[in-house]
């Protein structure tokens, strides 16, 4: 009895190895094409290959968009601080309509970004990033009619290389860096 044990605990503790997250997510996303702050298309499949990290933002926010995006331009600067390549950042906008890409970039430069690995992604209309956002990242994003205020969750989503979401984490209040940057170490 002990033998068997102590292999179900040797294969247990080998299915947690480098590349794996306990308690994984694993939510496909499905393909988009979406249009950056610098006008360029960016799709999912320029995202194959590659770990990021992805939120909900949009630039007329009241209150939490902004310490949410002030989070995410730290979490990119640990990023640099420990070396970790081959990891892109991408702020989906909530509100396209006003979100163009000149808006986006001007929001961006406010948090002192670095633009080669942080992508703002607009061009769809508003019932498509409604959908999209439930679809795949299983979160509410919904402006209702007559407000300029739109419904959102603050997560910061972590994606894998297949372009799975593997875990999700606070992006406004007590985030945990650390533990996003291990998991981030843990899928490259």
């Amino acid at each position: 009895m002990t033998i068997i044990l102590a292999i179900l605990a040797v294969v247990g503790l080998s299915a947690c190895g480098k590349g794996e997250i306990k308690g994984a997510k694993n939510w496909p996303i499905a393909d988009f094409t979406f249009t950056d702050n610098e006008n360029n298309s960016l799709s999912l499949a320029n995202l194959n290959g590659k770990v990021w990290v992805a939120d909900f933002i949009y630039t007329n926010c009241p209150d939490v968009c902004l310490p949410m995006t002030f989070n995410m331009a730290k979490l990119q600067d640990l990023a640099k601080k420990e070396k970790i390549e081959n990891i892109e950042f991408v702020s989906f906008s909530i509100d396209p309509e006003v979100d163009s890409p000149k808006v986006l970039t001007e929001y961006a430069k406010y948090f002192d970004v670095d633009f080669k690995n942080w992508h703002f992604l607009t061009g769809y209309k508003q019932e498509e990033i409604e959908k999209f956002a439930m679809d795949n990242f299983k979160t509410l994003v919904k402006k209702p009619e007559n407000d300029p205020n739109v419904i959102h969750q603050t997560y910061f989503y972590l994606v894998n290389k297949e372009g799975k979401i593997m875990k999700l984490y606070s992006g406004l209040d007590d985030i945990p860096f650390d533990e996003i940057i291990k998991d981030i170490k843990t899928l490259q």
